[in-house]
């Protein structure tokens, strides 16, 4: 059968946006979709239609793409980080389904699809698949709040949100941290209730614009470091789905802290199907009326 050839309608919603609310294309007619490779082609085509509106000037560039991210998400139903605002500066994120030749210059890993990765063995569990470099570094002080903004809406909201960040041994627009290198600057996971039907800082994030506040600890020292944000999305038995994605940036500050070895994990190597935190059936009779979740990993640096 062929398909019907996807289609954007705009409408005059207002939406909300880390630089306050503007008027914003906010509607897409999605096709019914039923291949990954039509998925690809779908946001593909978005993608080059936004950006003949972005030539057009009929719209802000972040208003563009955070609407062919929310429609885009709903056809794959999954998604990923789409910019920061990083001790009050704005930085766009890298856009899937496009050649990074074909895109602004972003502090953002590459992640080239929607898809979660589900093998915590996995290359692509540190920055994303492909991970690679990012041509520009954010200078950001110890001491900022970070903010990461996911599609609109997120579509999952049970599982933790955990914040890594770590050490380059350069720049991070050149070199990648390896081995015990991450250490958690922040998490959250099962809120109150049970597994299944509880409130988890998952359902916070889409509470909260598509988006999670950290800190990054005042006193750590400064250098070249990884922010990677994750979140373990847990809502389908036995088959955890990890969304990571990378931003580099360069800390300034006079703090002298760094974390000891037992603040540092490897990514890969943090995770296990073994681990009963991940390789999890949340609807089974035994886990019916659990109000705790336990999660793996090391403790969060406070500085």
């Amino acid at each position: 059968m062929e398909q019907e050839e996807a289609k954007i309608t705009i409408l005059g919603m207002e939406e909300q946006t880390p630089r306050g609310r503007i008027s914003a294309p906010a509607f897409a007619k999605i096709p019914a979709i039923r291949t990954k490779e039509e998925t690809g082609l779908f946001i593909r085509r978005a993608v080059f239609r936004s950006q003949l509106l972005l030539s057009s000037g009929a719209f802000m560039k972040t208003s563009i793409i955070a609407s062919v991210s929310a429609f885009a998400a709903s056809a794959a139903a999954h998604g990923g980080v789409l910019s920061y605002n990083l001790g009050g500066a704005w930085y766009n994120g890298f856009v899937p389904y496009n050649s990074p030749t074909n895109q602004p210059a972003t502090i953002q890993r590459e992640w080239d699809t929607y898809n979660p990765i589900q093998d915590p063995t996995s290359s692509s569990m540190a920055c994303n698949a492909n991970g690679a470099f990012g041509k520009n570094v954010a200078t950001v002080k110890a001491g900022s709040k970070v903010t990461a903004y996911w599609n609109n809406p997120w579509p999952h909201n049970i599982g933790p949100v955990v914040v890594w960040m770590a050490a380059c041994p350069g720049s991070c627009a050149s070199t990648s941290p390896s081995g015990n290198a991450w250490f958690k600057i922040d998490q959250a996971g099962l809120e109150s209730g049970t597994l299944a039907t509880g409130h988890w800082a998952m359902a916070d994030l889409i509470a909260n614009n598509n988006s999670w506040t950290s800190t990054i600890p005042s006193t750590l020292a400064p250098g070249n470091y990884l922010l990677r944000h994750e979140l373990l999305a847990i809502h389908t038995s036995n088959a955890p789905q990890w969304y990571p994605e990378c931003a580099q940036l360069t800390i300034t500050g006079s703090g002298t802290a760094k974390p000891a070895s037992s603040y540092l994990a490897a990514i890969p190597g943090v995770y296990s199907m073994s681990d009963p935190e991940v390789n999890i059936d949340i609807y089974s009779n035994a886990n019916q009326q659990v109000t705790t979740y336990n999660i793996p990993g090391p403790a969060v640096f406070k500085g």
